[in-house]
């Protein structure tokens, strides 16, 4: 057993499912420990934020934890707000412009930001401090709102956009990356989802104040406006986060940095000076050469898949092809390089052996990716399939972020009481296969209305379950220097899968649609079939019984059966990876694997200078 398995010392004499019995094994599993604290400990040099977090948690009292967590609402509040009004006005600033075709452009830009950007914004927060990296996100979100409010033309938008995803993916991985410095294992799952609880307002008045934007002050404002709010929101954190590292560092509780020759270090001998051994250095922390080499693999890999529909020849396009070809070939060469060549690599060899992270980064992916299989084109389905109004289906399509939201608290109750998180992880991972077979059935016309919007609860409680304890199980698993890194790497993955659900989802719809309508309305011209596929309003605008609007029903029915048909023999995956991830106990440390609070001090080493005491 890899020495990342062993369960938090202090867990009680029954709960010891993850001990193992025999002195020889104990003794194995005690010298591999020491190898992988020695491992460990010799990163940490670098981790001069992890330290500043540690020191800090000394420092804060009574009223500046409050501060603390009242910043931490805030910052949860403002992205929450964002995520559901600002969509919203990308159609209205593309279509000023007259280049309203460009959003799928400009959405897979976004979202190839939104994913690479977060172990980058990782190595950056373990290497400086939180706060620090609190303010550049901060930097990039108002930069990238301010220009895209005062864009002159559409390339000054997509410039916007690019500085303002840096800043998202920031604001959202870095609150979960404070979450896991300040709260134990035990309490852990209810604080992360209580992060999310914005959603169930926002989630149904988003669309409300976006309208109510755009009819009145129009959508420059709309995105003007969050340059202003988000600093206000952002700033109780962010001086909080700096007062208390300015304090620790004021009452020496932090170790000064100590000058190291480690082996095999590419830094040549320079003056201590020299801008140049500075950056070399500052490269190594980073990883900057393993970091470059993960964000161009991942983009020319997610690329083919997120824009093959939109090229021509899809996928029998040679520059399609070559782009996949190369982000595989350079994940080869990342992989090289972190595991053999870079002496702070961005997934060290340890994270591929850990049992937790890789089960947990695997679950997101396959989770997600049948999470788009269904979703993808559930909105057009049920404007054509349901007799609903906009707003109706508008609402439907909430439905399921709503319970996952609700259910994550559940979640995190549930965890925080039964000081376990697998048990919640294989219920959740149940519960939501059970809703997406469901939709086997509820896909057809002749399906209820309370029918299908049970399959988006049952996928919303599931998922709500599902993506809090496989977060806190990844997150047990390692060292307080790694909650960062590790945190990005399964929210990457998880961001990978989506991408894949979603072309594999646009790849069904573009291949099988056109045959099936041609199969239930033979009577139509091709100009008109295609006219139907292209154009989800021409299909709702006849009405139900009408032959056109019926075959067209049936076409979506059989399309869909493929595409969940996929989705639920994918979602068994995930409850597969589940029951070989160890069920660590939630306890009052950091972390499960090592003796350390919330301080850095090992619980361990106080217990026995207690015992010294007279």
């Amino acid at each position: 057993m890899p020495a990342g398995y062993l369960p938090l010392p202090q867990t009680s004499p029954q709960d010891d499912d993850n001990h193992s019995s025999h002195g020889d094994d104990a003794s194995a599993c005690g010298t591999a420990v020491d190898s992988e604290l020695r491992s460990v400990a010799a990163e940490q040099d670098a981790h001069a934020g992890v330290k500043k977090v540690e020191a800090a948690q000394r420092v804060y009292g009574r009223y500046s934890r409050w501060c603390l967590f009242v910043g931490i609402g805030l910052a949860s509040y403002i992205y929450s707000l964002d995520a559901s009004t600002t969509y919203a006005y990308l159609t209205f600033a593309t279509s000023y412009f007259g280049e309203h075709s460009l959003i799928s452009s400009i959405t897979v830009v976004q979202s190839l930001i939104i994913a690479v950007g977060k172990p980058v914004i990782a190595k950056i927060a373990d290497v400086s401090s939180r706060g620090t990296a609190y303010v550049g996100v901060l930097i990039f979100y108002v930069l990238g709102y301010i220009v895209i409010a005062s864009a002159p033309n559409v390339t000054r938008i997509i410039g916007g956009i690019v500085l303002y995803a840096v800043g998202y993916t920031g604001l959202q991985l870095l609150t979960q990356i404070i979450i896991a410095d300040i709260t134990t294992l035990a309490w852990r799952g209810l604080v992360v989802s209580l992060v999310s609880a914005p959603f169930l307002v926002n989630a149904f008045i988003g669309s409300n104040i976006s309208t109510a934007v755009i009819h009145s002050i129009g959508w420059r404002w709309g995105y003007g406006m969050f340059a202003i709010l988000v600093p206000i929101s952002l700033a109780p954190l962010i001086i909080t986060l700096l007062w208390a590292e300015r304090k620790a560092k004021m009452l020496a509780l932090l170790d000064s940095p100590k000058p190291r020759s480690r082996r095999g270090s590419s830094q040549p001998n320079l003056p201590r000076g020299s801008m140049i051994v500075s950056f070399l250095r500052s490269a190594e922390q980073l990883d900057l050469v393993g970091l470059t080499l993960l964000g161009c693999a991942v983009s020319l890999t997610l690329l083919p898949l997120t824009m093959s529909r939109t090229v021509n020849g899809s996928w029998k396009n040679g520059s399609t092809i070559a782009m996949f070809v190369m982000g595989v070939a350079l994940l080869v060469v990342f992989a090289v390089w972190d595991l053999r060549y870079a002496s702070r690599p961005v997934i060290a060899p340890r994270f591929i052996r850990n049992r937790s992270v890789v089960c947990a980064a695997f679950i997101g992916f396959f989770d997600f990716m049948s999470y788009f299989l269904t979703y993808t084109y559930l909105y057009s389905f049920v404007l054509v399939v349901k007799p609903w109004s906009l707003v109706n289906a508008t609402y439907f399509i909430q439905v399921q972020s709503v319970a996952l939201t609700f259910f994550g608290i559940l979640a995190g109750l549930s965890m925080r009481f039964l000081h376990r998180y697998k048990y919640v992880l294989i219920i959740g991972l149940v519960v939501r296969l059970a809703g997406v077979a469901m939709m086997i059935h509820s896909r057809g016309g002749n399906a209820s209305d309370a029918e299908l919007v049970w399959t988006q609860i049952l996928q919303g409680f599931g998922g709500g379950f599902a993506a809090v304890s496989s977060q806190v199980g990844a997150q047990a698993s390692v060292h307080h220097a790694d909650v960062a890194i590790i945190t990005a790497v399964v929210l990457l993955l998880t961001e990978i899968g989506g991408a894949v659900g979603n072309a594999c989802a646009g790849a069904i719809w573009s291949n099988t649609m056109p045959d099936n309508l041609e199969k239930y309305l033979p009577w139509l011209t091709d100009e008109k079939r295609a006219e139907l596929f292209g154009s989800i309003t021409l299909a709702a605008s006849y009405p139900l019984g009408d032959p056109v609007r019926e075959g067209v029903i049936n076409a979506y029915d059989d399309t869909m059966k493929i595409m969940v048909t996929l989705a639920t023999v994918l979602s068994v995956i995930p409850i597969l990876l589940a029951f070989a991830m160890p069920n660590w106990y939630l306890g009052d440390g950091q972390n499960a694997i090592d003796a350390a609070d919330l301080t850095g001090r090992s619980v361990l080493e106080d217990d026995s200078e207690d015992e010294d005491e007279p």
